[in-house]
């Protein structure tokens, strides 16, 4: 004979419990919230093909992070045909986002138009690009768009990762931290090419001094738009014992003509690694800067351990 709570025999019985919240449980899936603003990428550089896929790419990961997320792509120098320009970006959102609320007015619905931004331009920038940024700035104040501005990508540790993992693939660098394997043509010193001036070199300072942590290798920023700079970091990583060294672009992509890369590993006279491109993580810091900037940011994007 039974009874109502488990069998005669007196065996335990297991009870199913009641969820509870706690720091174990997984956070719910966050989703762009309705009438959420575009996220609008702004993509600096000659529009091409190439730039385009990375563009894209970078949307595709920030969409599949935040389901509903309405992402757009502006180019800086783009033509209005194939590449839209920042500019028209941001007056097509405003104005598709009008009459959105108008047609559902005239359906009889009673709505208003929010009054918060229009759009979140995140630059897909690394470092700070003075110049860069005054064109987003001019795009928008063109614009007459209610649109707010985030700040850059970096530094963040995330890009230290990337940066690691890129040298890797180039076989520059051991790709696992504990160094259980050799890499004959590792370096023992990395320069870390950026541009816009001294404000990106000290700026790409910070997440070199992560990179230095990963590889245990001095790592130097140095930069690509100031004569000069790429040779003598390599000059100052020589003299302080380092004699193999790489360069590390501090960039997307776009920025700048790849030919620059190019020139200043040869006046560094090392190989180089290529640019961080559509990494993963580019696509989750910029999520993560338009959900700061909306008030709605999930968990901050963690990395994993390059391997």
């Amino acid at each position: 004979m039974s009874s109502p709570t488990g069998p005669a025999s007196g065996l335990p019985v297991r009870m199913p419990r009641p969820r509870q919240p706690g720091r174990h449980r997984r956070p719910e899936p966050l989703a762009a919230p309705e009438g959420a603003p575009a996220l609008v990428l702004a993509v600096p550089g000659t529009p091409s093909a190439v730039t385009r896929g990375l563009a894209e790419e970078v949307v595709s990961i920030a969409r599949s992070e935040l389901p509903g997320l309405d992402a757009r792509i502006g180019y800086l120098d783009g033509d209005d045909t194939e590449f839209p320009t920042l500019q028209s970006v941001l007056v097509y959102a405003a104005d598709e986002r009008t009459a959105r609320y108008e047609h559902a007015r005239a359906a009889g619905l009673d709505v208003k138009e929010p009054d918060g931004p229009v759009a979140v331009i995140v630059p897909l920038l690394a470092g700070p690009d003075s110049a860069l940024l005054r064109q987003v700035r001019q795009a928008l104040m063109d614009s007459r768009v209610a649109a707010e501005l985030t700040d850059v990508l970096g530094p963040h540790p995330l890009l230290a990762e990337a940066l690691h993992v890129r040298l890797s693939e180039a076989g520059l660098a051991r790709a696992d931290r504990a160094r259980l394997f050799t890499v004959a043509t590792a370096a023992d010193g990395i320069i870390l090419a950026s541009v816009g001036g001294e404000e990106a070199v000290q700026a790409a300072g910070i997440t070199g001094m992560l990179l230095a942590a990963r590889l245990a290798v001095p790592v130097m920023a140095a930069a690509l738009d100031q004569e000069g700079s790429i040779a003598s970091v390599a000059e100052q990583l020589r003299t302080s014992g380092s004699q193999q060294l790489a360069l590390a672009p501090y960039l997307i992509g776009p920025e700048i003509d790849a030919m620059l890369i190019e020139e200043a590993a040869k006046e560094a006279d090392c190989p180089a690694a290529d640019a961080l491109g559509p990494y993963p993580a580019i696509g989750k810091l910029a999520l993560a800067k338009y959900t700061t900037a909306l008030g709605i940011a999930p968990q901050q994007p963690q990395g994993a351990p390059v391997r």
